[in-house]
């Protein structure tokens, strides 16, 4: 039985050729030469990324990050019309002049249990949010937190609770989609009361209908109304391939979060390769870079090292 401490051993191990192949790109601060080579890659930035240091001065942190490289941005910190206290009009205006396109947003409704009682209240939270976005030309409208997911049975229902978001973000001009952590690649089983991590329940004994969580939500999802943006890194932790994932759900999985244990390309868990060359296969476009709390200095110095791996990637369009 494998538990996830040797599953990363296993996966770094595989990996390492991803990592070396990668290694010479990462983190100078790219040349100005290098810059104007790549100026056609269109990269994305997930705001979440910066935290506080962005409310410093949101202005200049934007600034900051188009002159980084970066050409898009997911919003984060979505309330009742504001992103993280600011006006959604300003900040948009903010972005424009720093030549940043706002093209995404992460946003969750005010409740994590999904019930018959507070469905009416998730339906008009998301029609009040996909109004606000669809103000500032925002594209796709995403959910990142995990709802209860304790059963197959809650899987349907979430499953269908994103059906119903998804038909009132295309009646406001977006595109309703889900993105994951790990823990949707546990399993459930039909009337269970917790979700089963690892690779516990394998095996002749399994329960009937045991299904990952990932696998049901694409089930259960209508394909022309909920589309899946799979972050790479949290698929690994969660102990799936992401390039697998992506090949047998092509026509779903739609945009991705580019992301490492720290600045991109210098853990060795992630062939972000192999990951690339399977998302061009697809047709996929969208994609945004996503770091979290970077501890070898501020965030936008470790937003920069993941820009700079992507900009001299050779695997990179």
């Amino acid at each position: 039985m494998e538990n996830r401490r040797v599953f990363l051993k296993k996966a770094s191990l595989l990996t390492a050729g991803g990592f070396l192949a990668g290694k010479s790109g990462i983190a100078k601060a790219a040349t100005s030469a290098t810059t104007t080579q790549n100026a056609t890659k269109i990269i994305g930035l997930q705001i979440y990324s910066l935290g506080r240091e962005l409310n410093e001065d949101v202005a200049g942190g934007l600034k900051k990050v188009g002159q980084m490289g970066y050409s898009t941005i997911e919003l984060a910190g979505y309330n009742n019309g504001k992103i993280n206290g600011t006006n959604m009009e300003d900040f948009k205006k903010m972005a424009d002049d720093a030549g940043l396109k706002i093209t995404s947003t992460h946003v969750n409704p005010p409740v994590r249990e999904y019930l018959a009682e507070n469905k009416q209240q998730i339906m008009d939270f998301w029609k009040k949010a996909a109004d606000d976005h669809a103000k500032i030309g925002v594209k796709y409208l995403i959910q990142p937190g995990q709802p209860a997911t304790r059963s197959t049975e809650e899987v349907a229902y979430v499953a269908a609770i994103f059906n119903e978001a998804g038909i009132i973000a295309q009646a406001a001009g977006l595109q309703f989609g889900y993105h994951n952590h790990d823990g949707e690649f546990a399993r459930v089983i039909p009337g269970g009361s917790e979700s089963i991590f690892g690779r516990r329940g394998f095996g002749r004994n399994a329960p009937k209908g045991m299904e990952i969580i990932y696998d049901g939500l694409l089930k259960g999802t209508d394909p022309s109304l909920v589309f899946f943006e799979m972050d790479v890194y949290w698929t690994v932790m969660g102990q799936q391939d992401p390039v697998e994932y992506m090949k047998k759900y092509a026509d779903r999985i739609k945009v991705l979060h580019i992301k490492d244990k720290a600045v991109l390309g210098q853990s060795g868990m992630m062939n972000f390769e192999m990951i690339f060359k399977q998302a061009y296969a697809n047709g996929l476009k969208d994609y945004f870079v996503e770091l979290e709390n970077y501890a070898g200095g501020t965030q936008f110095e470790g937003v920069k090292g993941c820009v700079d791996y992507l900009l001299n990637a050779q695997f990179v369009k």
